[in-house]
């Protein structure tokens, strides 16, 4: 009788992060124009009254910390101290009457601030 031993499988993770079409458009429009042979670099740094709050700035490519995340044709990086507040968070892009810019839809966020700057999980 012989037996073997299989790895039990575990379940798949999301993927870190998604883009919307809206904001996978706003960050082509910002890599053919005014940032030019850069990459967006998404991080976590600790700021306002929940805690947390995203951090976006534009390298000219990854460093030794980051995960290349390719979607919709997009290339963006992820700090990897970021990821597992990330996992699963859709990036997107909103245009309001007195405002715009990138959004995060995150299902790890347990609550945020009132003026929307930061957040907690």
């Amino acid at each position: 009788m012989s037996t073997t031993t299989e790895k039990p499988r575990g379940r798949a993770l999301p993927p870190l992060i998604t883009l919307s079409e809206a904001a996978a458009e706003r960050l082509r429009a910002l890599y053919a124009e005014a940032e030019a042979g850069k990459l967006l670099r998404i991080g976590i740094k600790t700021k306002g009254c929940s805690g947390m709050a995203y951090d976006l700035s534009f390298v000219d490519g990854p460093g030794p910390n980051d995960e290349v995340i390719t979607d919709r044709g997009v290339t963006l990086l992820v700090d990897r101290k970021a990821t597992l507040y990330l996992i699963g968070s859709v990036m997107d892009y909103e245009v309001k009457p007195m405002s715009r810019g990138f959004v995060f839809v995150n299902p790890n966020e347990k609550g945020r601030c009132g003026c929307g700057e930061s957040f907690h999980v």
